[in-house]
């Protein structure tokens, strides 16, 4: 019991240190960690305590899922380089330069224990960098850079990890396996998420219930880890790769589940950021208390956040050299090149492998890489993540939501001329008066205005209506079934205009769909553009919109199959 009332609390303060965070202008995560370190170190205050196995397990599933759902395979393919440079070469060269200082710094450690030390601190944290970035108004280029970066930088770091554990534990050698092993588990690893991601779409086409597929939703990322743990596989990147296919696998018709679950996870991602955080915070308090010689031990991890930061900085600048002549290269000046190694932020990963040390590690040296792996933790995490905002400010690198807006108006009005094609398909089929017809063709002539960054968006679907109006006018006497004659014939009219108009707004959603997954589109305008339309399609009538959520035209249909081709 008292370690549920420590996670709503610590969930308590999270809610606290947004609404603070949002007067301050910081970052929730960083408050979260001050405020847990210092809630620890209050007299009587029992300390929160989670297994160091269940951590990674417990955190990085439904976070990299939330992550990566914002990005798509298009992204990947445009931006390879980076993902190979910053996610892959980045981290290794991080890890061993940092286990050659400790090996220098710290006599009789090894190389294994070196290398181990190095592992835990190589890797930024994708979701520090969600957390702290975005709301710091960084440029979405940079952004989208450091996210594809985040999202499996964890997976070379962990191989690396689990060799030198191995090592240190079961006398096994170092060498060129370790490589052979990473490309194995990965290769694996992207097998189970297209398999989960597979299964998942099966499973979501046959359920019908809208909180069960939402709940299927929470399910695929935990399944897809612990699928890929089981078989030696990177669990972090079976995650990754079933958050892409089930993101690409969306239906136009899907709008009202895309809204629930998008909203789920924006609570969730706010909820367990905070509570990772809150952990981080807590775990200082050891770190801090359990040490005599405090001061030399954050000495030395003062030096291997110092290297981190080198190596980073010159990663940086290899980046942006191999990136040059790309359309889609980052960094592109000295100033995206300091801001992109300024957000090297570790996090939740550093903590919990270095809680994973074996207690058969030398007591010493085990307490030696604790004290460092948090020291690099909180310094490459609280002064960047603080000050990041002023950093982009005096760099003039804050982003002021133009290419946004950009992207959005194109896409609107690609939605646009796609609901129109398919409205003038459908209108030859409806037994309306042409001048409802022309109503209707108006009205989503103004779609693409309405789907604008700057419009006021209602959502709702207009009643189509015709004649003047009646008001204040002395009502005939009717025969009562002539009357509801009338009334059947004016609600046949109203369904057959909102059935038109949902076959168009499904052919635009299927085209924001397509569009999505096309190379230089940016997911997050796609997404906003998405949502308007189905927050718009949500207003229609339930019975009309129970009666076409399984139709659409051919070319909606035809639109979502591009992009599942895509």
């Amino acid at each position: 019991m008292l370690t549920i009332a420590l996670v709503v609390g610590m969930l308590a303060i999270t809610v606290a240190c947004v609404a603070l965070g949002e007067r301050l202008h910081l970052p929730y995560p960083i408050l979260m960690l001050v405020v847990s370190a210092g809630i620890a170190f209050i007299p009587g205050m029992p300390h929160l305590t989670v297994a160091s196995e269940v951590i990674l397990p417990l955190f990085l599933p439904p976070l990299l899922f939330a992550t990566a759902q914002h990005t798509s395979w298009a992204v990947f393919r445009a931006r390879w380089r980076t993902l190979v440079v910053l996610a892959l070469g980045l981290t290794a060269v991080t890890a061993f330069v940092a286990a050659g200082a400790v090996w220098a710094l710290v006599p009789g450690i090894g190389v294994p224990l070196a290398l181990m030390l190095g592992a835990i601190v190589a890797p930024p944290d994708p979701i520090a960098v969600e957390a702290v970035a975005g709301p710091a108004r960084m440029p979405r280029r940079l952004l989208t850079a450091l996210q594809t970066e985040g999202l499996f930088n964890d997976a070379i770091a962990i191989v690396l990890f689990q060799a030198a554990l191995g090592a240190v534990t079961r006398g096994e050698q170092l060498g060129p396996m370790i490589g052979v092993r990473f490309v194995i588990g990965a290769v694996l690893a992207v097998g189970v998420g297209f398999a989960i991601g597979w299964l998942f779409r099966m499973a979501d086409r046959q359920v019908t219930s809208l909180a069960a597929r939402t709940a299927l939703g929470i399910v695929a990322p935990f399944a897809a880890y612990m699928l890929a743990e089981e078989i030696h596989a990177s669990g972090v990147i079976a995650v990754v790769v079933t958050a892409l296919e089930t993101r690409r696998n969306s239906r136009p018709e899907d709008g009202e589940l895309r809204i629930t679950r998008t909203s789920f996870w924006n609570v969730a991602n706010l909820l367990v950021t905070g509570l990772a955080f809150g952990l981080i915070g807590a775990e200082l308090r050891d770190v801090i208390t359990d040490n005599t010689d405090l001061l030399h031990l954050t000495g030395i991890g003062l030096a291997v956040a110092a290297v981190t930061i080198a190596v980073r900085l010159l990663a940086m600048v290899v980046l942006h050299v191999a990136t040059r002549g790309s359309m889609n290269r980052a960094p592109v000046d000295w100033r995206e090149t300091i801001v992109l190694t300024w957000c090297g932020m570790r996090g939740l990963a550093t903590l919990a492998l270095a809680l994973a040390i074996p207690a058969s590690v030398p007591p010493e040296h085990r307490t030696m890489m604790v004290v460092v792996a948090c020291t690099v933790l909180v310094v490459t995490l609280v002064p960047t993540g603080a000050l990041l905002p002023w950093l982009l400010r005096v760099l003039h690198l804050q982003d002021d939501g133009r290419a946004t807006r950009e992207a959005v108006a194109e896409l609107s009005q690609r939605a646009q001329a796609s609901a129109l094609t398919a409205l003038k398909e459908r209108l030859p089929e409806l037994h309306l008066p042409d001048e409802q017809k022309r109503a209707l063709v108006k009205r989503l002539k103004h779609l693409g205005r309405d789907l604008a960054p700057f419009s006021t968006l209602t959502g709702a679907i207009p009643t189509v209506t015709g004649g003047a109006s009646t008001e204040n006018m002395p009502l005939p006497e009717v025969d009562p079934e002539e009357e509801r004659m009338r009334r059947q014939r004016m609600r046949a009219a109203r369904d057959l205009a909102v059935a038109a108009q949902t076959v168009a707004l499904d052919a635009a959603r299927a085209e924001v769909l397509a569009a999505r997954s096309e190379v230089g589109i940016d997911p997050a305008a796609a997404d906003l553009v998405l949502r308007r339309l189905d927050t718009r399609m949500m207003a229609a009538p339930p019975r009309l919109k129970a009666k076409h959520a399984t139709k659409a035209t051919p070319r909606a249909r035809g639109g979502a199959e591009g992009a599942d081709r895509h």
